[in-house]
């Protein structure tokens, strides 16, 4: 994904009185702490992106498959799937990835500040992570992340002390190559004459949406049955692009371009100019290929066209946010923001235990019956009430339930739960 002051104060010229020195220290304490909020708020808004993409999977038994759903095929519906395939597949992952390489940045002074070795507690926090993925994915969502993320946690701590030039081409390579196996497959396909029967994958997809309206039991049978593709399709899609972007967040970690973000505006301002340039344009033919020409060679060429371009429109993403969130009203909506992403593992199983209750036989079996534009509205009021949740949860307690279970395992020691009153 992509990447991200000290203040100027201003000094008496030949000594400075410990009351200015005082509050010069509370300045910089403040605006530091502002931006440590910003990158939570960033995590919150990568969790809504994220949930937009993720109910069009809970809610169709279409989504990813080769033809549109028949039941759901008007000119509205295919503008609410374009817009989402346009704006956010492929993209907010991509965000999310690349603040996982960021925070790792931060464990690493975690753990050296409390003079523990890091190795032992990111070996143990990946562990804990690949198991919270694997109930995850059995249980509520399939196209989990949290394994995939727990494994590349691991290169990613082999990779931490390369220099940052091998890091960054390192990174540009993963997606050139992810990229290109695509358009190699695009051009494989073209030469083929069409092996998708419309007939026999419509049938498929009704199965797996009675599966999933049937019993909890079919539900988990089914996430169990459809893992091996699923990981299939990580590995060759997301996995390497995830990396890249853990790396990409691993440089900008190490050179604090958030907390740095006055020294690295030229840098945001590049990531803005080139989202728009590079990034928009390459997301709209992706949008267009995959909602518009689903199911022909055009689908697979704008998959690798998404692939090269999505770090771009992510980055400004990035970009814009964090200068929206340094105006005055931006700060508000970074304030609203900041306890999602505090909460942010929490929140991201929440999300999927909702849709699994709305969608699967947990409770409505309503797979199949909502509209792309009602999955979005849907969306949007699931993401309401975590905001609402996350504040009073964050404003009681030091982590959210998983991110206190995380840390136990990571440190192996019982962190504080409640926050102190002063």
């Amino acid at each position: 994904m992509e990447c991200r002051c000290r203040p100027k104060t201003c000094s008496v010229p030949d000594q400075k009185s410990p009351l200015s020195e005082g509050v010069t220290r509370l300045s910089v304490s403040s605006l530091t702490q502002d931006r440590i909020v910003n990158v939570d708020a960033l995590r919150g808004f990568a969790l809504l992106g994220i949930l937009l993409v993720n109910i069009m999977a809970f809610s169709s038994a279409f989504y990813g498959a080769e033809i549109p759903d028949p039941a759901f095929s008007s000119p509205v519906d295919q503008g609410a799937r374009f817009l989402i395939a346009c704006l956010f597949e492929t993209k907010f992952y991509l965000l999310f990835s690349f603040l996982f390489g960021y925070s790792f940045t931060l464990q690493m002074q975690s753990a050296e500040k409390a003079g523990k070795s890091f190795l032992p507690r990111l070996l143990r926090r990946q562990a804990g992570l690949w198991i919270i993925g694997i109930v995850h994915a059995v249980l509520l969502f399939h196209g989990d992340i949290l394994t995939t993320y727990a494994v590349l946690g691991v290169v990613l701590l082999m990779l931490r002390n390369q220099d940052e030039a091998r890091i960054l081409k390192l990174a540009k390579w993963l997606v050139i190559g992810t990229a290109l196996l695509w358009i190699i497959m695009a051009l494989l396909a073209a030469s083929e004459p069409p092996s998708g029967n419309p007939d026999a994958i419509r049938a498929n997809a009704d199965a797996v949406a009675l599966a999933y309206r049937s019993s909890p039991a079919t539900v988990i049978g089914q996430h169990i049955e459809e893992l091996s593709t699923i990981w299939m399709v990580i590995g060759l899609i997301q996995a390497p692009c995830a990396l890249a972007m853990f790396l990409l967040g691993l440089a900008a970690g190490k050179r604090q371009v958030f907390l740095r973000f006055d020294d690295y505006k030229w840098l945001f301002r590049r990531l803005l100019a080139g989202g728009i340039a590079i990034g928009l344009p390459g997301a709209i033919f992706y949008g267009w290929c995959s909602v518009y020409l689903i199911g022909s060679i055009w689908d697979m060429a704008g998959l690798a066209v998404g692939i090269l371009t999505a770090p771009f429109l992510t980055g400004a993403y990035i970009a814009g946010a964090m200068f929206l969130f340094q105006s005055v009203n931006g700060k508000s909506l970074s304030g609203l923001l900041a306890p999602v992403g505090r909460m942010a593992l929490s929140n991201y199983l929440l999300q999927s235990a909702i849709c699994a209750t709305l969608f699967y036989a947990y409770g409505f079996g309503l797979i199949g019956m909502t509209a792309p534009m009602t999955g979005i509205f849907i969306a949007l009021g699931i993401f309401g009430v975590q905001l609402i949740l996350s504040t009073w949860w964050m404003s009681r307690f030091q982590y959210g339930p998983l991110e206190w279970l995380l840390r136990f395992v990571t440190i192996a020691a019982r962190p504080r739960w409640r926050k102190q009153r002063p």
